[in-house]
């Protein structure tokens, strides 16, 4: 069975736990590099990872970009929102549509 794992800072991921998932806090990037490497060879089918350790590993990051599994997903830290995970978004609904259906309607009305 697969499994669901969050991945950041202590702060941000362990309220996590009381929903059941698996927490693995890290205390730098390099450590969450490794983490994510670790993770995905195991069954795990989501990975939630905050947006500063997401920024922080881009290149670890697109190793999985391509593969059916594990989906890495980007999430809000103790730090706030950057906005990576609606970018994240639309990149995917362009690819998949090839058109931005989703944010389409907002560039028009600021025009």
């Amino acid at each position: 069975m697969y499994k669901i794992a969050v991945l950041g800072d202590r702060d941000s991921i362990y309220g996590f736990a009381s929903l059941g998932l698996e927490v693995r806090p890290v205390r730098d990037l390099s450590e969450a590099a490794a983490e994510l490497r670790r993770l995905a060879e195991q069954d795990y089918a989501v990975i939630y990872v905050t947006e500063a350790v997401f920024e922080g590993i881009p290149s670890e990051i697109e190793r999985y970009e391509s593969q059916q599994l594990p989906a890495v997903i980007p999430i809000p830290g103790v730090s706030g929102n950057t906005g990576i995970g609606m970018r994240n978004v639309k990149k995917t609904v362009e690819q998949a549509v090839g058109s931005d259906i989703i944010f389409n309607s907002e560039n028009e009305r600021s025009r």
